[in-house]
């Protein structure tokens, strides 16, 4: 990929500051799902991936929790195309968007369940999503497994 050089120092200012971890919508999520008594890893290493992370993951039920940043991840509704060094851009950005395949892909192969959401999804709407999931991965965990059977109850 070619050298990019920023297009101004105060460009490149901007993008150094940028989060990427403990955002905004991540605390948000966090703090509901904590108050809903859910406890979780924060920034937990993908196994077998080096320097990849899992935004909040619930590892005795391998739920994975994904909050991507709109303009890094590419959402669809919310994306923007920087005009100053495009093609450097277009290169980074579909990267990164490759990378999340990947990440989501190695995750399932592993019997993870990934949970992906932008940025700009509500709090309330994302941490009930997640709850939902881990709840139905505890259950699913916990019952018992009757070799795809349905057993029948006897009237005595």
């Amino acid at each position: 990929m070619p050298e990019a050089v920023p297009s101004s120092p105060a460009v490149s200012a901007r993008m150094s500051r940028q989060a990427s971890k403990d955002t905004a919508a991540e605390l948000a999520v966090r703090r509901l799902l904590h108050a809903a008594g859910l406890r979780y890893r924060v920034e937990f290493p993908v196994p077998g991936m080096a320097r990849r992370r899992i935004d909040v993951a619930f590892t005795s039920v391998k739920v994975a929790v994904l909050i991507d940043g709109c303009f890094w991840h590419g959402c669809p509704e919310h994306a923007t195309q920087p005009k100053a060094n495009a093609e450097w851009w277009r290169q980074k950005l579909d990267r990164n968007m490759a990378r999340d395949k990947e990440t989501t892909e190695h995750l399932e192969a592993q019997g993870w369940v990934v949970l992906r959401f932008w940025e700009h999804m509500p709090a309330d709407e994302v941490a009930t999503t997640v709850r939902a999931a881990v709840d139905r991965e505890r259950l699913r965990r916990t019952a018992p497994q009757h070799g795809g059977r349905k057993e029948q109850a006897e009237d005595g």
